[in-house]
């Protein structure tokens, strides 16, 4: 009987483990041991550089498995990898915290009401949840509002990314009436940067200082290290 007890519960035990989304294996996290390691691997050195007067802070190249994991984060339904992908910016954010000024206010890039509603949620707001209960950070999760739908900007020339981005975002109730405080913006992938700089104009304008963008990839080329004195420029 106690065979009988110690297989029932070993079975169950196995039945009840979370399956990891990635690769469908068991996992004790959200994402299995192996598919974390793969990931890790995408890692990028440096961490943090400077270009068009902000600081960027960039977990990974956006490349095999954590292109992977994006992809399924944002189009498989499957908002718990937000989970892992947020712990990892915050611990490389936290590796270097005493560099950053420490009154930031996290807003996180946000999507067309439409395109919120077809997907379930806005994937930069989940990493902006995890990474902000991880460093400490307040998030302003309604800080900007995207009041005009775009399409894939990556494919188009710079004329064409502005006109797209023209007007597409305003200031949210979370920001509105209440006293200017610097602002890390937060996405989920960085690419030309035309999407960061107009959501900065948008609180440049309402006086919201921009202190830069922290992302959980990029597709760009690594560039140099950012010095500390840089840094608070």
């Amino acid at each position: 009987m106690a065979r009988w007890t110690a297989a029932f519960s070993g079975l169950l035990s196995l039945f009840l483990k979370s399956v990891c989304p990635l690769c469908q294996r068991p996992a004790d996290q959200t994402l299995c041991r192996d598919c974390q390691q793969q990931i890790r691997r995408c890692q990028r050195s440096p961490l943090t550089w400077r270009q068009d007067g902000l600081v960027l802070q960039v977990w990974g190249q956006y490349t095999g498995p954590l292109k992977r994991a994006i992809a399924a984060f944002k189009y498989d339904q499957q908002p718990q990898i937000a989970q892992p992908l947020g712990d990892w910016l915050a611990e490389a954010w936290l590796a270097e915290a005493p560099r950053f000024p420490a009154s930031l206010a996290v807003v996180p890039i946000p999507l067309h009401p439409d395109k919120q509603r077809q997907r379930g949620y806005n994937q930069a707001e989940l990493l902006a949840r995890q990474f902000c209960q991880q460093t400490g950070l307040p998030l302003r999760s309604r800080g900007l509002l995207r009041q005009r739908s775009t399409e894939a900007l990556h494919r188009l020339g710079s004329r064409d990314r502005a006109a797209q981005l023209a007007g597409a975002f305003g200031l949210g109730p979370d920001l509105r009436g209440s006293a200017p405080v610097p602002i890390l913006l937060l996405d989920d992938i960085y690419t030309t940067g035309a999407t960061v700089q107009a959501a900065a104009q948008v609180l440049r304008h309402h006086g919201y200082p921009v202190y830069g963008i922290a992302a959980i990839a990029t597709s760009r080329p690594p560039w140099p290290a950012l010095s500390s004195e840089r840094r608070h420029r």
